[in-house]
């Protein structure tokens, strides 16, 4: 992909259905009794992986232009896959379905591709272990992992870091197993398995940072609408305040409050960013307009890193064009992604002339020099793909970008966006 800097970027846009929802949203449905027709999901890889699954557990699940709609076989309704479960790239999908695949009553193999199978999931396996779960996996750490049936029994679980994944997995194990379930976070993480737990009928408490849940008799379906995904807003977000001359709105984002990390920190920085057109449901969704403004750089760390994680690669990116040092810390997390995104992210900004040091947790980027357009590495990561995409349209002289086709994972759709709104 060839990139040259651009005008003014304007236009009104909506982004792709939140990945996160709706990995959880096939996921539970499948669990549930009834049919579930789900609006707004995100046909990226990652989520068509998770379809896959269950698709091989035995339940039905139809994909049409405007919806997926799943007949769910209810909690204890799988059936044993007759082949390995792949995941493909998704991290969600892989830890999620170790939490499914501790309760049941047959022996299922999970796998995904390359980057998968040297991502860690001990940080999994070991609370289900104390579930009595029977997990085995390659060095007791990564994929392939083989889950055997086991019963489970309800744990008080206290997170080594706030992580959305491993909370899931646990709560998710927790509707097979005798007993309340309780997990005890450090900080808040995303909290869209809670809020899909209790639309579908299942009894889960939070107090503070605790979440316990009482397992259920039964999931009882119910229509989700998957709200736009604000990960794939933020490069818009991010473009529109770096670009001179920018006006853009993305309508229909979801702004969960343990998911609007970028929103305050592009405000901190001085981002010009507006909200409208607010409404409340299971999931907060609005119409965010962001507008070409004057960024100074500021410090990221402690409780806000879980809130905005996966936009961190874009905002470093917002740091190379803000006056001043941005310090980014805490964010140990990035290392174990799609590709250790610390390392990534300070060498292509270091490819473009940023003034960018990595550290152990993070980086430290001093901006305010406009960067050059350079020939950049994806490192085959969605997320580092897009980032860099939104650093070419502002920098001075074209880029080039390798392998672009990886932000199918989660955006298919990024560089026509992009183009439509003057790229």
């Amino acid at each position: 992909m060839q990139i040259r800097p651009c005008g003014p970027l304007r236009g009104e846009i909506t982004v792709p259905g939140d990945k996160s929802i709706s990995h959880r949203a096939v996921m539970l449905a499948a669990l549930a009794n009834g049919t579930t027709h789900i609006t707004g999901f995100l046909m990226g890889e990652d989520c068509l992986s998770t379809i896959d699954c269950f698709r091989k557990m035995g339940v039905s699940i139809e994909v049409g232009a405007q919806e997926v709609v799943v007949e769910g076989v209810g909690l204890h309704g799988l059936s044993a896959p007759a082949d390995v479960l792949y995941t493909g790239n998704s991290g969600t999908t892989t830890r999620l379905l170790c939490g499914i695949l501790a309760g049941q009553p047959f022996t299922a193999t999970l796998s995904g591709d390359a980057s998968i199978c040297k991502r860690p999931m001990g940080r999994v396996i070991q609370p289900l272990r104390e579930m009595g779960a029977s997990i085995e996996g390659r060095s007791d750490n990564y994929c392939p992992l083989t889950l055997f049936p086991s019963e489970l029994h309800g744990i008080e679980y206290h997170l080594p870091v706030a992580s959305a994944q491993l909370k899931s997995a646990i709560l998710l194990a927790g509707l097979y197993a005798e007993g309340q379930t309780t997990v005890i976070e450090p900080s808040p993480s995303r909290d869209h398995t809670e809020r899909m737990f209790r639309s579908l009928g299942v009894e889960i408490e939070t107090h503070g940072n605790t979440i316990t849940l009482e397992p259920p008799e039964d999931l009882h379906a119910v229509d989700i609408a998957v709200p736009g995904d604000i990960s794939s807003a933020a490069f818009f977000l991010v473009a529109g305040a770096i670009v001179p001359g920018s006006e853009l709105t993305i309508k229909n984002v979801g702004i969960n409050p343990t998911r609007t990390g970028i929103l305050d920190a592009l405000r901190e920085m001085g981002a010009d960013i507006t909200v409208s057109a607010l409404h409340d449901g299971t999931e907060p969704v609005c119409d965010l307009t962001v507008r070409h403004s004057a960024l100074h750089g500021i410090e990221i760390g402690g409780s806000i890193i879980p809130r905005l994680i996966d936009e961190l690669p874009v905002l470093a990116v917002a740091a190379a064009f803000a006056a001043g040092e941005t310090v980014i810390r805490d964010a140990q997390e990035l290392k174990v992604k799609e590709s250790d995104r610390i390392a990534a992210m300070a060498a292509e900004l270091a490819r473009a002339g940023v003034d960018v040091e990595e550290t152990d947790d993070g980086m430290i980027i001093r901006g305010g020099k406009t960067p050059s357009g350079a020939s950049f590495e994806t490192y085959k990561d969605h997320r580092i793909a897009m980032s860099l995409a939104v650093l070419a349209l502002a920098a001075q002289g074209g880029s080039r970008i390798d392998d672009p086709e990886v932000v199918a994972i989660s955006y298919p759709d990024f560089f026509d966006t992009l183009r439509r709104l003057g790229g």
